[in-house]
């Protein structure tokens, strides 16, 4: 009995519930001052002026179109195929001279 009421006379910090909760908001106040770091010292990169026409010319490359088209096919029919529930027909094979 005697011991029991000599733990409640002991300072906080031999507690170890005390240091529990305490040290979850000290983590995040060391981890916010290490994010206000990153931020300072690597600042995001500066956009070109003309990203609008870059972009532009991007688009406008020959042969694009066609190209892009041909490669979305199988992506257009499993999404039209998800959407529907019927599949596509299958496509007549090329005859082979």
């Amino acid at each position: 009995m005697r011991q029991a009421s000599n733990a409640s006379h002991l300072p906080w910090w031999k507690f170890g519930h005390v240091w529990l909760v305490v040290s979850g908001p000290a983590v995040v106040v060391v981890a916010s001052f290490i994010t206000l770091y990153l931020a300072i010292t690597r600042p995001d990169p500066v956009v070109t002026e003309d990203y609008y026409r870059k972009g532009l010319e991007i688009n406008q490359t020959p042969g694009a179109n066609a190209a892009s088209a041909a490669s979305l096919a199988p992506a257009t029919e499993a999404r039209n195929h998800a959407a529907t529930g019927v599949k596509p027909a299958p496509k007549p094979a090329a005859a082979k001279p």
